[in-house]
């Protein structure tokens, strides 16, 4: 054999070596994770409200915000006021959805 067919069988090695060890790792990590998942939704599931809170706050600071620069553009009587507006606008409807959601999932 040449030295690259042993250096090329080597690596064939290592890596099978590799990822024979890592899939036993990973199948003896699962273990206790589920326990470790039903903490964790038990602990967000206590910041829900709080977090839908927060979310309407950012949602009506950037509504604000939005509405402030529209009006801006329009009484500049800048030509692109209807993009500016769905843009702002799904934003905003996008903020007051997601606690929405996220209350659903937890």
């Amino acid at each position: 054999m040449n030295r690259n067919s042993k250096k090329h069988n080597m690596m064939k090695k290592s890596l099978t070596a590799f990822i024979v060890l890592f899939s036993i790792s990973a199948t003896f990590a699962q273990s206790g994770g589920s326990a470790a998942l039903g903490a964790a939704a038990t602990t967000i599931s206590g910041y829900i409200n709080d977090l839908g809170l927060l979310i309407y706050a950012i949602g009506a600071i950037v509504g604000t915000v939005g509405g402030i620069r529209i009006y801006n553009k329009w009484t500049n009587g800048d030509q692109d006021i209807n993009k500016e507006i769905v843009g702002w606008g799904g934003a905003c409807i996008f903020l007051l959805l997601v606690p929405t959601f996220i209350a659903a999932i937890f």
